[in-house]
């Protein structure tokens, strides 16, 4: 049986007079890969922030591996983050000073915790970096560097991935290959994930496109291809025009 790993409902996120999010209801099944797009300003980040517990809505709730975010501490959502929830931003967001290996490690030492033995050289291996640990970020190329922020997101094993235009600042062919990297995991090892992107092509590596357009959703793609995911926005930014 199909299991929800985040659950969102009648979620709303005001910023002073303007409405970001505005009553989303939405479900995402665990083990899949989800993209969410949109025209700009339609909410995306702000729902991939609120779903990851990096914002606090309005008003409405948000669940993530069965655990309701509203009524937690700041300290027992940050250790939720830390050990149920990874993030991948668009820009790496590695240490420049630290080898690829110590930024991997880097979620579990400032949680003090010791990572267990292989676990740093696993999380590399999982995105084909196990012969990268000691080269540090300057060492790398952009493609690269983005494996070892996934790999620093994947070493809690969390509940859920969250990336946020993860491929933005890549070529195309070392976005593809980031891409491909993502639909393993979610075939592989059922890594529930949740991507924000402008890009159909990306869009077509997920099992679902959720379309929002001001703060709402406005309908979805399963199974989606580039073509037909490129005819929807472009549909959604004439109306919104």
């Amino acid at each position: 049986m199909t299991t929800t790993a985040v659950r969102m409902r009648s979620l709303r996120r005001d910023y002073g007079a303007v409405a970001a999010l505005d009553g989303v209801d939405l479900d995402l099944a665990a083990g899949t890969f989800t993209a969410v797009m949109g025209p700009s300003g339609s909410g995306k980040s702000t729902l991939l922030q609120c779903a990851a517990g990096l914002d606090r809505p309005t008003s409405g709730t948000v669940a993530v591996d069965g655990v309701e975010l509203a009524g937690l501490s700041e300290r027992r959502l940050t250790l939720l983050r830390r050990e149920r929830i990874g993030f991948v931003f668009q820009s790496f967001n590695l240490l420049p000073s630290l080898t690829a290996a110590q930024n991997v490690a880097l979620p579990l030492r400032l949680a003090r915790r010791r990572p267990a033995r292989g676990a740093v050289r696993e999380a590399l291996d999982r995105v084909g970096l196990g012969d990268r640990a000691g080269h540090r970020p300057s060492q790398l190329s952009g493609g690269q560097q983005q494996r070892v922020a996934l790999a620093r997101a994947l070493i809690t094993r969390p509940a859920v991935l969250f990336g946020d235009e993860p491929t933005g600042a890549l070529d195309t062919t070392t976005s593809r290959e980031v891409l491909s990297l993502l639909r393993e995991l979610v075939d592989r090892e059922g890594q529930t994930t949740v991507m924000v992107t402008h890009d159909p092509v990306a869009a077509s590596y997920a099992d679902r496109v959720v379309f929002l357009v001001d703060g709402r959703v406005s309908g979805e793609l399963a199974g989606p291809s580039a073509e037909a995911v490129a005819a929807r926005m472009a549909g959604l930014e004439r109306v919104t025009c």
